[in-house]
């Protein structure tokens, strides 16, 4: 292939890709894009390519560069090249510096602080000059280096699909191409390009994987690159299916009643793993970059149906009493209780065949004796509340003045089955209730023993055994209206 027929074939490789994908049209008018341009020779590249597509497509062509004033002098070469060449090529240019963005370079920023600054801008470009897209020169090398890391580092079938072409106010129209063939594609043009420092040094893991692992996948097979973005595209279209079963399950399992965002433990628990894994997906995004040992750990917590994993300083979510819940520390702060100003309640339990006792929050305690072989009858029907069943004559026998309150210090809690005492804050915690609930949560208590709680029934060696004459049993019901 001759360098006329490369070029036309590069050409031809990005205008069937735009189309495939519509980076390059907008509904209702011509599309006004913003070049990203950081002076390299993938982003002159784009540059370029843009301005001989731009007849073809009819979109309004500007550029962007973001000094991160990381490099000091080599970092205000780039951005005089870059003010140069646009010039030279008769495109309009917009400069950022951090103070534009409203931020300050801190004393050791990385990649991921230049990564906000960036998109920081961006955004703000697309604000202020009524920009409809930004297109960033990623290229499929880029792909196959994301591909790796976060395979590295551990990802989903959502990080397997890499880069997307198109997201709102972004497209990556070189995804198609390789770097190799964005240096040819300037070389051939004459186009010059200014190079980073920082991308020779293998400080960074991602310069790393481009250094070391991609030379040798490539020495395997030449067309490493192009495989692996290829994998990316075909993971993101499962993504994307798994991606709507998922929206499907949240809608589903959504608990309307709840004043804040939660779902229904049992319907995520019944799910197929692969959708419940993208739809706690859908949920961590919006927060923070969805690493899979956030979704393994939510995945676990939804199958135990109790617990709680903290996805940033900010924001956890809570698995409790058949919901997985949503919390804000600004939400846990405004509705915890002022100290002194809690519900608090202390009542002598005494139990009777049938018993009520009213509790705040428009909440009662019902309590039952039944006779064992009852028990065995009804079981089936009961069997969810097996937990807050005790042997009546044990408890009578080893508390005879039982309290309903709710924690004091030092309370401490055997739970059933673990075969260990701890205190009723740390079983709380481990548990996942919700901090404003904590100083609320009804229980039973001989001193600072704890012999049943809500929502986690009754003490370790209190359930019914074969020898059992009565059970004892309790339910929380919600006073009516």
């Amino acid at each position: 292939m001759n360098e006329d027929q490369r070029i036309h074939a590069i050409l031809e490789q990005v205008r069937t890709f735009c189309r495939e994908e519509g980076l390059l049209m907008a509904p209702g008018g011509p599309l006004r894009l913003a070049a990203a341009v950081s002076g390299g020779a993938d982003s002159m590249a784009l540059l370029r390519i843009l301005l001989c597509l731009q007849p073809e497509f009819g979109f309004v062509l500007t550029a962007c560069h973001v000094n991160h004033g990381l490099r000091g002098e080599t970092a205000d070469r780039d951005e005089a090249f870059v003010r140069a060449e646009c010039a030279r090529l008769g495109v309009e240019l917009r400069v950022f510096h951090p103070e534009d963005a409203g931020m300050a370079v801190p004393s050791h920023a990385g990649e991921d602080w230049a990564r906000r600054l960036r998109y920081t801008c961006f955004d703000r470009l697309r604000t202020e000059n009524g920009i409809s897209r930004v297109a960033t020169a990623h290229t499929a090398t880029d792909q196959a280096e994301t591909l790796l890391f976060r395979l590295a580092r551990g990802t989903g079938l959502h990080g397997a699909g890499g880069i997307r072409p198109l997201r709102e106010g972004f497209c990556r129209p070189l995804l198609i191409l390789t770097r190799e063939d964005t240096e040819y594609f300037c070389r051939t043009f004459g186009q010059g390009w200014v190079t980073d420092e920082t991308n020779h040094t293998d400080a960074y893991a991602r310069n790393r994987l481009r250094h070391r692992a991609l030379p040798v996948l490539q020495s395997v097979n030449s067309g490493a690159e192009q495989n692996l973005a290829r994998f990316c595209e075909k993971a993101a279209r499962a993504d994307a299916y798994f991606a709507r079963q998922a929206e499907r399950l949240l809608e589903k399992a959504e608990a309307s009643d709840w004043a804040g965002q939660a779902w229904q433990l049992d319907v995520l628990q019944q799910a197929d793993p692969l959708v419940l894994e993208a739809a706690l997906h859908q949920l961590v995004s919006p927060e923070r970059d969805a690493e899979e040992k956030y979704i393994r750990l939510l995945a676990e917590t939804v199958e135990r149906g109790r617990g709680g994993v903290q996805v940033t300083g900010r924001v956890r979510f809570c698995a409790a009493h058949g919901l997985l819940r949503r919390e804000e520390a600004e939400m846990l702060r405004r509705e915890a209780p002022e100290a002194g100003n809690e519900e608090r309640f202390q009542l002598p339990f005494c139990p009777q065949k049938e018993a009520e006792y009213p509790l705040p929050g428009g909440w009662k305690l019902k309590t039952r004796i039944i006779p064992a072989g009852f028990e065995e009858k009804t079981q089936g029907v009961h069997k969810k509340d097996l937990k807050n069943r005790a042997d009546y004559a044990k408890i009578m026998m080893l508390y005879p003045a039982l309290c309903l309150r709710c924690r004091q210090p030092r309370d401490r809690f055997r739970p059933a089955g673990r075969g260990v005492t701890k205190e009723l804050r740390r079983w709380m915690n481990e548990e996942g209730v919700p901090p404003p609930q904590r100083s609320r949560l009804p229980l039973l208590a001989a001193g600072s023993e704890v012999v049943w709680v809500w929502g986690g029934g009754f003490a370790d060696g209190l359930a019914p055994g074969s020898d059992a004459a009565d059970i004892l049993e309790l339910e929380m019901v919600k006073t009516e209206e």
